[in-house]
């Protein structure tokens, strides 16, 4: 994934902290490409105008009196790349849409650099992202809140109803239906967002037999709906409008909406300085333009608005605990060797870093039947022909696919026959050796609940920690680790914070059993394709990593060669847990230690959810919009 570094030439920087004032009337356009267009003062101001963004944004002007304004980095786009579904990742080749950073050199990966994707559009990663819409197990949410306490408000049952509110579930067609097999159920779905969660018009044959080719192995668990919270075999929907056939994410199911509304203001093209601050009391924000240069010196442009509410900060993994820092809200050390005055002394902001591991096991099979029955067999002959004519007919077929509907999920215990002795080697671990030395002891406090928590779940059939996407197609070859233990950092550069983007490093593998449970992964994944009945007739050969490769020692030397350590899932940074643990917001997502201060994002998940990350930031979005707006739930007697 290194050589995609290629594509993205953006590097994002941060002017002078100082103001000057414009004189500002209100406004009935809406979208200003100038800050100094902005009113001076709103009711809550929210940094970023991604998923969890325009949804927070959407939800509190709705009443059509509270006043918000959304500062965007990214400009608003109708990019083709956007729209298009086919494939899934045409998001990504628009390389204005995407930021450019690269991590730091890994050194358990043979010091590759990596490639750190992030949406730089209105919409954020929701516009250039693979559009699956998929949720994590149950275990997952409760684990969230079971680092307070055991009656959370942060748990499944707690999650459940914002997961409904925050997508339209639209079934797929009767034909597709009965041809694919595919199974759902609406009772864990919405019907009142404008954002859809859909399904294409057509399913490759190949897709429902690699599914049931999972009936081969003992214990693998099959799930009705991929809604229900539980770890198995399922079929999962597209973040895609079926009416239009066309992306749909959080500029066309919440920006859209609001964008009439005259209490709604965004500013496109806006690099935010700092959180502005009244002793710890957070009162604005201070942005330029992003063409204003990466200068320090240039103060010119610079633009403070204040908020009468809240600031809500919405940046997303990598911006947000970088936006916290550069407002002196971080680790002290951190702080103090970037000439930045600290506010808060705040260890957790920035560390806790997590993203889904991406891991090259590649299979290609000789005799796999594309089309098995004899219906489908004239598409072997006029394949190509008949695609380009259903699509340009009614935009149905195999290009309304994006990446797939299909994929396992599924718990250590059914891949592993050393589920026990990894769990109790977790367990049983000097945790902190895992941990940059000068790691702060309630970091390191927060990292060890984590661990314990995993060497529950790795024994226990709760918690999935294996996704393989299936193709329908003769080649697979993506696994993806969806509970990796090791932590990273994201970080401003000390020796140049305004003008640089912030130092990534994901400290790929930096727990040595990560690649112990990822050499079981590529076993399972081995033994489905070569030791299992159900695919046996498919004449399956072993690509990657090769039949040579047995030991634990050699799936290592495998990993630190071909590991993407992301899979553009960026999440922690800002964790939400006790700050006896190394947190940084508490259960209402309130920065600790400063008033009238959030993070709404990715940011604030203690530990990554096991599945792809979309889904859950909106639903944390729609969550946060009922906490800002009510306060926490009534605790049940």
């Amino acid at each position: 994934m290194a050589r995609l570094s290629t594509l993205f030439v953006t590097v994002l920087a941060f002017a002078q902290q100082t103001c000057l004032a414009y004189p500002r009337e209100h406004h009935a356009s809406k979208v200003f490409v100038h800050g100094r267009d902005a009113d001076e003062q709103y009711d809550y101001i929210i940094v970023g105008g991604g998923t969890a963004g325009l949804t927070v944004a959407n939800r509190l002007t709705e009443d059509g009196k509270t006043t918000v304004l959304v500062v965007e980095y990214g400009q608003l786009s109708n990019s083709a790349s956007i729209t298009t579904v086919q494939g899934g990742f045409m998001g990504m080749s628009d390389t204005t849409l995407l930021y450019d950073i690269q991590s730091v050199p890994q050194t358990n990966l043979r010091n590759r650099s990596i490639a750190v994707l992030a949406g730089k559009v209105v919409g954020g990663s929701s516009a250039v992202n693979a559009m699956m819409t998929v949720r994590a197990t149950a275990a997952d949410y409760t684990r969230w809140g079971s680092f307070f306490s055991a009656g959370s408000h942060w748990s499944w049952d707690g999650l459940l109803p914002y997961f409904k509110r925050a997508l339209t579930f639209v079934p797929p067609g009767a034909a597709v239906t009965k041809s694919a097999s595919i199974t759902y159920d609406t009772s864990y779905w919405g019907n009142t967002s404008g954002v859809y969660a859909g399904w294409p018009s057509f399913q490759y044959p190949g897709t429902t037999a690699q599914m049931d080719a999972f009936k081969g192995i003992p214990g693998v668990p099959f799930v009705k709906d991929s809604g229900s919270g539980e770890p198995g075999v399922y079929w999962y929907p597209t973040f895609m409008d079926p009416s239009r056939v066309e992306r749909s994410y959080a500029r066309t199911g919440h920006h859209d909406k609001a964008a009439n509304r005259t209490n709604y203001h965004l500013v496109t093209g806006s690099r935010v300085l700092r959180v502005v601050l009244n002793g710890t009391t957070a009162t604005g924000v201070s942005f330029v333009p992003v063409s204003s240069g990466p200068s320090s010196s240039n103060s010119s442009s610079e633009t403070v608005v204040s908020a009468r509410k809240e600031v809500i900060i919405a940046a997303g993994g990598i911006h947000s605990p970088q936006v916290l820092q550069l407002s002196g809200i971080g680790p002290r050390k951190l702080l103090s060797s970037a000439n930045i005055t600290t506010v808060v002394d705040l260890p957790g902001v920035g560390q806790n870093f997590q993203d889904h591991p991406m891991i090259q096991a590649t299979f290609m099979y000789r005799n796999f039947t594309l089309h098995p029955s004899p219906e489908d067999a004239f598409l072997d002959r006029n394949f190509s022909s008949w695609v380009d004519t259903v699509w340009a007919a009614n935009r149905t077929g195999p290009n309304s696919i994006a990446t797939g509907n299909a994929a396992a999920w599924l718990p250590f215990p059914v891949i592993s026959p050393r589920s026990v002795d990894i769990s109790s080697a977790l367990a049983a671990q000097n945790h902190t050796l895992s941990l940059p030395p000068d790691t702060d002891p309630t970091v390191a406090a927060g990292y060890r609940a984590q661990m314990l928590s995993y060497a529950a779940a790795l024994n226990n059939n709760g918690t999935a920690f294996y996704n393989l996407v299936l193709t329908g197609g003769n080649t697979n070859g993506i696994l993806v680790d969806l509970h990796p233990l090791s932590r990273g950092t994201v970080n401003i550069d000390p020796t140049n914070p305004y003008t640089t983007e912030p130092l990534v490093d994901y400290r790929a593998l930096s727990n040595p059993l990560d690649a112990v449970i990822m050499a079981d992964l590529i076993r399972f994944t081995r033994r489905y394709h070569m030791d299992n009945p159900l695919t046996k007739a498919w004449a399956a050969t072993e690509l990657a990593p090769g039949p040579e490769t047995q030991t634990d020692e050699q799936f290592a030397d495998y990993l630190a060669e071909t590991l993407s350590p992301s899979e553009f899932h960026p999440a922690g940074t800002c964790a939400m847990m006790p700050r006896e643990l190394g947190g940084v917001v508490d259960e209402e997502l309130r920065v600790y230690g400063v008033r009238g201060l959030r993070v709404v994002d990715a940011s604030v998940f203690p530990t990554l959810p096991g599945g792809n990350t979309c889904q859950s930031v909106y639903a944390v979005a729609e969550k946060a919009a009922d906490l800002i707006q009510y306060g926490p739930p009534k605790a049940v007697e």
